[in-house]
């Protein structure tokens, strides 16, 4: 298999395999900015994923595809025409503006817009090898290191799933601003699930990590070995859980992967197109306090090697550190370019796509809490009676008015200033804005996750961070089944 190329040949390697040169894409990005429209771009991607999975003792899928294909958009006031072919020829270019002017509802005299290539200003994740250049056989064999040793770990392990997921995506950016940007942009995530039993009693915990990094990142330190006793430890710890109480109380969030629930009950509130339309519970509320003194929230596409990070967003904007609440304070909202002109506000790099088949809109890229002050012993000596969240499952959250539910796939009573007992079916109930002000304590110990984070938003699928350091939570509504 050919290498893929590197993170400075992206513009050429679509030229010559679309058999494209600069003068077209000039006349067609300008036939596409007709005279009434206010912007205009194409998005070429080209895409190899490679995939495989693990389960029963068996590595029972391996695949590989490729994928390309063009969009192109064109921006009329608040009005977005947009049309994709996965055949990049000139013909099927013409055609796609023509239908994006005309959903656009826009039209009129057309002409050649000059463009020069640019350079991204980050370089965040330059490789020596693509992820999918490492040996097929290589990922089987990891694939049954994991099953082995998960198993061997304890003999209450009774089945194993683990999946490698690999890619390189390379994408061009021809803007009616006269700029054309490329970028290569690597992946990989390893996930290891593992289900224990006792007695009729089944369990199961989940670890895995990744980002925007060569395949051998997962075996660097036997990174992969932490994952899989993680997965392990946590399905043997869920056979002696007790039923997690319900009612009121003080929740400690452990840190790291529970900043999923920031992401999910505040951070989609803080997109633009929310607090454009005036859908989201923190519109028009720039500049007033919205959450505990405690608490600055940043998000932060600039992270060398993170799953979230990008060195341009999905528009070729350049990805940036955005302040998103300043102790407490509302300070901004994450912007695509869309919605950033029509609010007057400015660019921050998040307009993002699944793929060339999907407009851009505000999404995430890394969101996190920054550090405190308290150290996280002091934080849980200070609750006599709570929950301990340390790692999340699946939740859920209600945009217009902030309100989540998230469950806890791993969690422990806090009794009398000590984590105690391990808890199953615990469930965590509130408001997103208002679970911001019942901060209380921040700890000093700020991590961030291990880059699994996946967040779908109106369809479309993009890979996010999130981070927290542990944080005090007081009067927290806990789902459970006995009472506190």
């Amino acid at each position: 298999m050919a290498s893929a190329p590197t993170p400075r040949e992206p513009v050429r390697f679509f030229l010559e395999r679309f058999g494209l040169d600069q003068r077209t894409l000039e006349q067609i990005v300008g036939n596409a900015i007709a005279r009434r429209a206010d912007y205009a771009d194409l998005y070429f991607e080209f895409r190899t994923v490679q995939s495989l999975s693990l389960e029963e003792g068996i590595v029972k899928t391996a695949s590989q595809h490729v994928a390309q294909g063009v969009g192109v958009r064109v921006v009329a006031g608040d009005k977005t025409g947009y049309a994709y072919s996965d055949d990049v020829t000139v013909d099927s270019l013409q055609l796609a503006t023509r239908t994006a002017q005309a959903i656009a509802q826009e039209s009129g005299e057309t002409h050649a817009v000059a463009v020069s290539e640019t350079r991204p200003r980050h370089d965040l994740y330059t490789l020596q090898q693509s992820p999918v250049d490492a040996p097929l056989a290589d990922k089987v064999e990891l694939l049954n290191r994991i099953d082995i040793a998960a198993r061997r770990q304890d003999a209450r392990i009774k089945n194993v799933m683990a999946s490698i997921g690999v890619e390189q995506k390379l994408v061009l950016i021809v803007s009616s601003a006269g700029w054309v940007v490329g970028d290569v942009q690597p992946l990989v995530r390893l996930n290891v699930t593992c289900i224990a039993e006792e007695n009729g009693n089944r369990q199961q915990g989940t670890y895995g990590g990744g980002g925007r990094v060569e395949y051998g990142f997962v075996l660097d330190d036997e990174r992969y070995l932490r994952f899989t006793h993680a997965a392990a430890a946590q399905a043997l710890r869920n056979l002696r859980a007790i039923d997690a109480p319900a009612g009121t109380m003080t929740v400690v969030l452990g840190p790291g992967w529970p900043g999923v629930l920031l992401h999910e009950a505040i951070g989609h509130g803080l997109e633009g197109d929310f607090n454009r339309k005036k859908t989201s519970a923190f519109s028009e509320l720039l500049g007033k306090q919205v959450a505990s003194p405690l608490c600055t929230v940043v998000d932060d596409g600039t992270i060398a090697n993170r799953r979230g990070s990008l060195n341009v967003d999905d528009e070729g904007t350049p990805t940036s550190r955005t302040v998103l609440i300043e102790k407490g304070i509302l300070r901004g909202y994450l912007q695509d370019r869309l919605n950033a002109r029509l609010m007057g506000m400015p660019l921050t790099g998040n307009g993002r796509r699944e793929s060339f088949a999907h407009m851009p809109m505000p999404r995430m890229t890394n969101t996190f809490m920054l550090a405190g002050e308290a150290t996280p012993d002091e934080i849980i000596r200070s609750v006599d009676r709570g929950l301990y969240a340390a790692y999340f499952g699946g939740g859920q959250v209600d945009i217009t008015n902030g309100k989540f539910v998230f469950s806890a796939s791993e969690a422990y009573l806090i009794e009398g200033g000590q984590v105690t007992q391990p808890v199953k079916g615990a469930t965590l109930i509130g408001n997103g804005p208002d679970v911001l002000k019942r901060i209380s304590m921040v700890g000093n110990d700020l991590q961030l996750d291990e880059g699994i984070g996946t967040c779908g938003k109106d369809g479309q699928s993009v890979p996010v961070g999130v981070g927290l350091p542990t944080i005090r939570i007081d009067g927290l509504t806990v789902g459970g089944t006995h009472a506190a």
